[in-house]
Parts: C-alpha cells; sequence; structure tokens
C-alpha cells in the first residue's frame, strides 16, 4: 500500500553529515534542506569529501527525496535589475547544489511584482524560470515553484501556478503545494474531505497531479483569506489533525512526500514531536 512519506525541514548547520543526524534523531523519511543561509543570496557549495560522506550516510539511513529550499530574498519577478539578476543566480547555484548532492529538487517561493503590474511581473517570472532551465539544461534536479500566501505574491492559486507551468511547458518544471498558503490565500476554505477534493481536482486541472512534487505540511496560524503566511504546529492552527487526516485519505495523492515546515514545540523549527504527530495520523487513516 502506498503512503506518503513524513518528513520535515532539516539544519544543516554544522555541515551535511550533522544534518543527516538530525534527520535519523527525529525519523524522518524524506526531507528538505537550505544551500545557505535563507536571508542571504550566496550559496556555499559543498566539498567532494563532504559529498561523499553525506551521500553514505544518507543511503544507510534511507532518506528521500531530498529537496533544498531556496533563499527567501529570491524574487524572479522583480523590476529591479540587480534583485533579478542575483536571484537568478541564487536558484542557479542551488540547482547545482542540488546536482551534486543528487537532490530531487530546488523549491522556491514565486516572488511578487512588488508595486510594477502583476501581469508584468508573471511574464519576467517565467522567463526567468526559462533562463535557469535552460543555463542548466544538463541537470538532474527539478526547479520546483510553490504557492503563496497572499494576493501580493505571484502563485496564490492552482489557476495562476498553471498558467506558469504550461508555459514553461518542462519536464524540469514541478510543484509544491503548502497547505497554509492554500487556506490563508482563500483557495481553500476548511478541510473537510469535501473542500479536499474540490482543491485538489483543482490543483489536478492547472498542473496534473503527477508534477506535484510535494506538500509542505503545516496548520495555518491565520484563518481562510487572511493573506498574511504563518505556519503554526500540527493541530493548532486553523487546519487541525482532522484536516490532515482528512488529506492523507485521499488515495490519488498518497505517493506525494509530506514535509513539515511548522514552528515545533519549542519554536525552534520543525521537531521529532510534530513528525510522530503526523505519522500517528497516517497509521489511524492507512495503517
Amino acid at each position: 500500500m502506498i503512503k506518503p512519506k513524513i518528513g520535515a525541514h532539516i539544519s544543516m548547520g554544522g555541515g551535511l553529515s550533522k544534518g543527516i543526524k538530525r534527520a535519523k534523531e527525529m525519523e524522518v523519511e524524506c526531507m528538505q534542506i537550505f544551500a545557505g543561509s535563507p536571508r542571504r543570496y550566496e550559496v556555499s557549495l559543498p566539498t567532494s569529501i563532504e559529498i561523499e560522506k553525506y551521500k553514505e550516510d544518507l543511503e544507510k539511513e534511507e532518506i528521500k527525496p531530498v529537496y533544498i529550499h531556496a533563499s527567501y530574498l529570491v524574487n524572479l519577478a522583480s523590476e529591479e535589475s540587480n534583485i533579478l539578476q542575483k536571484s537568478i543566480k541564487n536558484i542557479s547555484q542551488t540547482i547545482d547544489f542540488a546536482n551534486l548532492i543528487n537532490a530531487e529538487g530546488v523549491i522556491y517561493h514565486p516572488g511578487s511584482p512588488k508595486g510594477s503590474v502583476k501581469k508584468k511581473a508573471i511574464e519576467r517570472e517565467i522567463k526567468s524560470i526559462l533562463k535557469i532551465l535552460e543555463k542548466d539544461s544538463d541537470g538532474k534536479s527539478f526547479l520546483v515553484i510553490e504557492n503563496t500566501a497572499g494576493k501580493k505574491k505571484i502563485g496564490t492559486d492552482p489557476t495562476e501556478i498553471g498558467y506558469i507551468f504550461k508555459k514553461i511547458n518542462s519536464s524540469r518544471l514541478k510543484v509544491c503545494v503548502d497547505t497554509a498558503h492554500s487556506l490563508e490565500a482563500g483557495n481553500i476554505k476548511d478541510f473537510s474531505e469535501k473542500k479536499i477534493r474540490e482543491w485538489i481536482l483543482w490543483w489536478d486541472r492547472e498542473v496534473g497531479l503527477k508534477n506535484i512534487a510535494a506538500f509542505h505540511i503545516n496548520d495555518s496560524l491565520t484563518s481562510f483569506g487572511s493573506q498574511n503566511d504563518r505556519h503554526a504546529n500540527i493541530g493548532e492552527g486553523y487546519i487541525g489533525k482532522k484536516g490532515f487526516e482528512n488529506l492523507i485519505n485521499i488515495r490519488e495523492t498518497q505517493h506525494i512526500p509530506w514535509i513539515l515546515e511548522v514552528p515545533g514545540f519549542d519554536n525552534k523549527g520543525p521537531d521529532k514531536q510534530n513528525v510522530d504527530i503526523i505519522k500517528r495520523i497516517r497509521k489511524k487513516v492507512i495503517g
């Protein structure tokens, strides 16, 4: 029986191998990492020795897939040339990092118009993506666009992401769906089974379920349509344990890995307690 793999964002502080140790302690089955500080554009590529040790440790622990989240500063739709070039460089270098460690892909936030016309900003986004994929034409790691929480951003619903996805028309582009962002953006009013099925069908029409690379599993601290990107621990937000129970029950999406980006019960980021909660929900629903 197919079960969604349960994972979390894992700190790589101290090096890749220390990150694997943290992942093992949290008992994750897949994971997401950063290639550098999420508040900087710079990416530091690992050494060949680090890569070799990381691959050995990862295979031993059977943790896969692994995704890398790009810097939060990235804005591939910016009309400011300096920001746009730094954003393209960051994504390109992060994909280089992903290819070196055999990561499945690079997840990124599509950015915002920042006061410019949104339609024009979306076209800049498309041009930026095409430039990145053309530069890395021989790579294997996917570029993964994530849905956003507010109307001032790009990619706030399946239709907007679907437009970008269809314009790019590349097997190298995939999608990550964040549960909290979806509620906050007003895409799904509640996580009842009926509403989830409508929401999933929307995604399927726009991008196809086979192109959803991962779910970011986050409860939402703010309510439906709030436009605020605020995550909560599982069961402490507006989605609730029952909402995730309903989502895990959707058979058509059970192949998609679940990655937690919650604040953690000690406010230090995703933790074993949240992972265990989701695993118990999975066991209750699927066995």
